[in-house]
């Protein structure tokens, strides 16, 4: 667990969650100048506005709305198939599809996410979907006894007094160990889990006694991105950035100057701030002979910002494959070809993770439902008599 926490993977992850999350890289942005020593220290009198503008997860959620955007259960069995569909519908239900939305977007944050399967109280087979900031695979080569481990773990809760409660468990293919941890102590066995370590499945005897049974399998099924099971952060984090500095620069310059500057020349008296009390108060102030008052002001590069500003929200929609509605505002443009066109990008973006979210749907999900459908039900359904529809085709 701490190897896999320090591990390049899941710290691009956790960036990527951080910016979904909009706590962006200027949140720590600090001003600093050389003084009159030549020592660099803190700018603390001027504005430093820090405000994050949350793209990535805008992107994320367009992402997420694009992929479930159908009225029917695009999870179809072929004509021929009697039945099929109603047992199909029973398990691929409206929660199912929002832990599916809940993968995608976490795919797509950090690079990769994972579904897992319980039996639950019907003693049907459900799918939750689980951050992968606390999944840590361990492979067969990897583990003492040859054996594939999956360890997820999770904080649960923090006492009154302060005390982080993690949970954690290991599961196997066959069992779930149940371990607990306050703060960072010693890991022990989770004494609120009455039967530790637990079989995948439990069922009752008709006399009442209770058996266990297993998958066969360890139930986590992982969705990645990209074959770097790299977010989709990385190409545009540097935009964002850019961007969130530029605007922040301009609230900055409103701030700082948002009064004129006055040179004043002849100055009847000694007390500067007095001087600037009366500017700011009274309005007047007293000068010797020959001497006057000149009024600056400062003119702030407004329009070479905000077309900079512009650029880097174009550049954001379009290497972070999103759509950008301000290209819709115009009456005008908004034909069938013009929103087909602004959906373009976002299209490109959803065909790639298809492709993988189909693989793990028909290699594992479908597959292990299926089963279970043919053992309740005493059916002989193969894989060929269903389909997954495409999100271009609801």
């Amino acid at each position: 667990m701490q190897a896999d926490a320090t591990s390049k993977k899941k710290k691009i992850a956790a960036e990527g969650m951080r910016y979904y999350e909009g706590r962006h890289d200027i949140l720590n942005h600090r001003i600093f100048y050389f003084n009159d020593d030549e020592e660099l220290v803190e700018d603390t009198t001027r504005a430093n506005i820090k405000i994050s503008h949350p793209f990535f997860q805008l992107l994320s959620d367009q992402l997420v709305s694009f992929f479930l955007s159908f009225d029917d259960n695009p999870i179809r069995a072929v004509e021929n198939a009697d039945g099929l569909q109603t047992y199909l519908d029973e398990y691929f239900n409206e929660e199912f599809w929002d832990e599916i939305g809940e993968l995608i977007g976490g795919a797509y944050n950090k690079g990769f996410e994972y579904l897992y399967a319980f039996v639950n109280e019907k003693k049907q087979l459900q799918f939750e979907c689980a951050d992968s900031m606390g999944v840590v695979e361990v492979p067969a080569k990897h583990s003492s006894d040859g054996k594939p481990y999956v360890i997820y773990h999770f904080l649960d809760h923090v006492e009154h007094d302060g005390t982080a409660i993690k949970r954690i468990q290991v599961w196997s293919e066959t069992e779930t160990h149940y371990f607990k941890q306050e703060d960072e102590g010693a890991i022990v066995p989770d004494d609120s889990v009455i039967l530790n370590p637990r079989p995948h499945i439990i069922k009752r005897y008709k006399n009442g006694k209770i058996y266990g049974d297993a998958f066969g399998y360890v139930p986590f099924f992982r969705l990645d991105y990209n074959r770097k099971q790299i977010g989709g952060l990385a190409p545009i984090k540097a935009i964002i950035d850019d961007y969130d500095l530029h605007a922040c620069s301009l609230s900055n310059n409103l701030v700082d100057f948002d009064t004129p500057l006055h040179v004043v020349s002849g100055f009847d008296g000694q007390d500067l701030k007095k001087l600037q009390m009366n500017l700011k108060t009274k309005k007047v102030i007293g000068v010797g002979e020959g001497g006057d008052v000149n009024v600056r002001t400062v003119d702030i590069p407004y329009e070479a910002r905000v077309k900079k500003l512009e650029l880097d929200k174009q550049n954001i929609f379009i290497f972070g494959g999103g759509l950008n509605v301000d290209g819709l505002k115009d009456t005008n443009a908004t034909t069938n070809m013009a929103i087909k066109m602004a959906y373009a990008l976002l299209e490109l973006k959803t065909n790639k993770l298809q492709t993988r979210l189909k693989n793990l749907l028909k290699g594992d999900i479908i597959r292990i439902v299926l089963d279970e459908i043919n053992k309740t039900h005493e059916t002989g359904y193969q894989l060929k008599d269903i389909y997954v529809m495409d999100a271009s085709r609801r």
